[in-house]
């Protein structure tokens, strides 16, 4: 029996049992202090990250008789799905364009689902897979050692009563799964401290239910900053969002399809700037002129713009009907905060009760990936775009960076797989 394949009858519930630990200190010591620690050595892959991506690479390793270990940060996995998004939240693309490789949502589910949807089809697809994670185990440091031909993970784990306990694992292939929306990005904006009302990232807002009868500004106005502000709508509450720079709004749907499914469909035969201007046409006609209503668009199509840069143009929900009827107001960037409210670069001034700053997030892979070759330090996405930037060197792989969301994590998880069943079968030669 290959020592790291799991028997196709057995089902492992602590990952513990999947490989020798190791406490000498001949060989494995910390990569920092020299001290011996408590060593772990895992001769499958190791998955950084149990947000869907790393799900993925494990359930197409797992097809393959490959057996991963996921470490987790968090408790739970999809923790940003299940402890940092707000309560109306539904997949922003259909539910085909969203499934993780091997199991499709279930036939019952809508077009469109529900966060709570999405959260229990990937409770089902760890059932399904019986996919090994590790919880409360944060990354403090990952190293490729040339010495031993291993990458070795400096640990320290959550035990309760506020202790750590330090220790580190060692493998032949480590995957890195953090994905795009590690860390929230709270910017610094001058006055912030003078505030006295609440200013809260969207990572820790629910719902507008506590925002009642409120004046709330909103900083951003992608995807997040637009849903957040209807929901303050839907709450009675009085939005102001603010625009900073230009935005893409298109319909989420578009002569009975999905805007992205027909952008995918007409890209087989057409150029991308040919299908730019058709959604642009079409969305004109159907919206009417965004820049009305100050909300003005880049000069880079939409497609283009997401291929080159990464941003995603904002599919409508509703908020554009309640900017139309002013229930949500625009605004111009923040020149400056106040006790009771903000400076806004147009040189007038409003009074808020909260700031929600929907702003987004980032990698947070060079806090603790030693390795500079394959990622950037700049903004922790690999260095070389999709679809080639899912395999660095020495055993390093990506997944969940390819700024096209779950579709296209999930080619890579695949990629993925059959690269590391490639070389298991190698060494095995």
């Amino acid at each position: 029996m290959d020592f790291w394949r799991e028997p196709e009858s057995k089902r492992v519930d602590d990952p513990s049992c999947l490989h020798p630990q190791s406490n000498s200190s001949s060989c494995f010591r910390s990569m920092k202090s020299g001290k011996a620690e408590k060593c772990i050595f895992f001769p499958g892959p190791i998955i950084v990250g149990a947000g869907p991506s790393g799900l993925a690479v494990a359930a197409c390793l797992k097809s393959k008789r490959i057996q991963s270990l996921i470490l987790e940060r968090s408790d739970c996995i999809a923790s940003l799905w299940q402890l940092k998004t707000y309560d109306r939240l539904r997949l922003h693309l259909p539910k085909k364009f969203c499934q993780l490789p091997l199991m499709p949502f279930p036939s019952w589910f809508p077009t469109y689902p529900t966060k709570q949807q999405f959260i229990a089809y990937l409770d089902a697809y760890v059932a399904e897979f019986n996919i090994q994670a590790v919880f409360n185990e944060t990354v403090v440091a990952a190293e490729y050692d040339a010495g031993i031909g291993f990458w070795r993970l400096r640990m320290a784990s959550a035990k309760g009563e506020g202790k750590e306990e330090k220790h580190e694992y060692v493998c032949r292939w480590l995957v890195v799964a953090t994905g795009e929306n590690a860390e929230a990005v709270v910017p610094e904006m001058p006055g912030m401290e003078e505030f006295e009302g609440p200013i809260v990232h969207t990572s820790l807002y629910r719902s507008g239910d506590s925002y009642r009868d409120k004046r709330v500004l909103v900083v951003g106005c992608g995807n997040s900053g637009m849903e957040v502000s209807l929901d303050l709508c839907d709450h009675n509450a009085h939005p102001f969002m603010v625009v900073r720079d230009s935005v893409h709004i298109l319909p989420r749907e578009m002569l009975g399809r999905s805007t992205f499914g027909l952008s995918m469909w007409l890209m087989k035969w057409l150029s991308m700037k040919t299908v730019d201007r058709f959604l642009l046409l079409v969305a004109r006609l159907m919206l009417g002129d965004t820049a009305k209503l100050g909300l003005e668009r880049p000069q880079l199509g939409p497609l283009e713009l997401k291929s080159l840069t990464g941003k995603t143009p904002v599919l409508n929900v509703g908020t554009l009907a309640k900017i139309k009827s002013g229930d949500i107001k625009v605004r111009p960037a923040v020149e400056r905060f106040t006790r009771h409210g903000v400076e806004f670069v147009d040189g007038r001034s409003e009074e808020f009760d909260a700031v929600i700053l929907a702003t987004g997030y980032k990698s947070n892979v060079p806090c603790w990936l030693k390795e500079r070759e394959f990622f950037s330090e700049k903004d922790g996405f690999p260095r070389r775009p999709f679809p080639n930037g899912w395999k660095g060197g020495n055993g390093l792989y990506a997944v969940g960076f390819t700024k096209r969301g779950l579709l296209g994590a999930s080619l890579d998880a695949w990629r993925i797989a059959q690269d590391i069943e490639l070389r298991y079968k190698a060494t095995k030669k």
